[in-house]
């Protein structure tokens, strides 16, 4: 499906007619990150997935982009979808920048967050200038060397070497990213605002959930987000780095399942035949 918003079309994913959870990938990714999510929790709630900007199926526009662009393109998705009530935002790293944003700009519109392998604090200085440094890389030669560096830093080095088909899933769809989408998404991580000030007056249920292993970012970030949200949950998912939702699946089904519970008072009949012992 996709739906024309101002500059460009935006393709989406959308399954159902329950409390809606909009599933906002990372970079340089699109929804088919979410494979596992939409497959499986379908019966739990209503999950749209977008592709961004310049990612997935979505048009390929030049920038410049910001995270108030990507917060204005769900909001108008959500608007087109006819979706008025308020509904859990799941963001993983760039899709946690902008769940943040979003909750930043649209509160009403917010039942919850989760915050998936992300971080609330701004680009350092030195964070600036590699994305910089990859914006320059990425205009001269295209995106492969940058999915290349990547790709080893997105799993644990377990499933690089034991997991060809989640190492060539994930390969495939970060070098499915337009150069606009990458060039843009980069700057638009490059000058985010910082959220951390603002954790503290976020009042609504969050999760959080970080992989052990996550060499992106640091597991301290997903703790400190912790600490200074009222109300949050931690789920650390062991065997896992920056897509824990790919690597450990049930894992992070499961707090999901667990999360939206708590959230609507439902107790959702959801089959599966492994535990829900999470760590917390």
């Amino acid at each position: 499906m996709s739906n024309p918003i101002d500059d460009f079309t935006m393709a989406y994913q959308d399954t159902c007619d329950q409390i809606t959870v909009l599933l906002v990938h990372g970079f340089p990714l699109d929804s088919a990150m979410w494979e596992l999510q939409l497959q499986d929790l379908s019966d739990v709630a209503r999950f749209i997935a977008p592709d961004l900007r310049g990612h997935g199926r979505s048009d390929s526009v030049p920038g410049p982009y910001s995270m108030k662009l990507f917060s204005d393109d769900i909001a108008g998705l959500l608007d087109h979808l006819n979706v008025n009530g308020p509904v859990v935002v799941c963001g993983l790293s760039m899709g946690g920048y902008i769940a943040l944003d979003f909750y930043r700009r649209y509160p009403e519109r917010v039942a919850g967050l989760i915050l998936a392998a992300t971080r609330a604090g701004a680009d350092s200085d030195e964070g600036k200038t590699a994305r910089d440094t990859a914006v320059a890389d990425v205009r001269a030669k295209g995106t492969g060397s940058l999915v290349a560096a990547m790709l080893p830093k997105m799993l644990t080095p377990a499933t690089m070497e034991e997991d060809d088909e989640i190492v060539d899933f994930v390969k495939e769809i970060m070098e499915g990213a337009s150069v606009e989408g990458v060039v843009g998404a980069l700057q638009a991580m490059r000058d985010r605002p910082d959220s951390v000030a603002d954790l503290a007056d976020i009042d609504v249920p969050t999760l959080i959930i970080h992989g052990a292993e996550d060499m992106l970012i640091p597991l301290s970030e997903a703790e400190a987000m912790y600490e200074a949200i009222p109300d949050s949950q931690l789920v650390i998912v062991p065997d896992a780095a920056h897509l824990p939702n790919l690597e450990q699946p049930d894992m992070f089904n499961d707090a999901v399942i667990d999360f939206l519970e708590d959230l609507t008072g439902e107790e959702f009949d959801h089959d599966d035949d492994h535990d829900h012992d999470h760590q917390h």
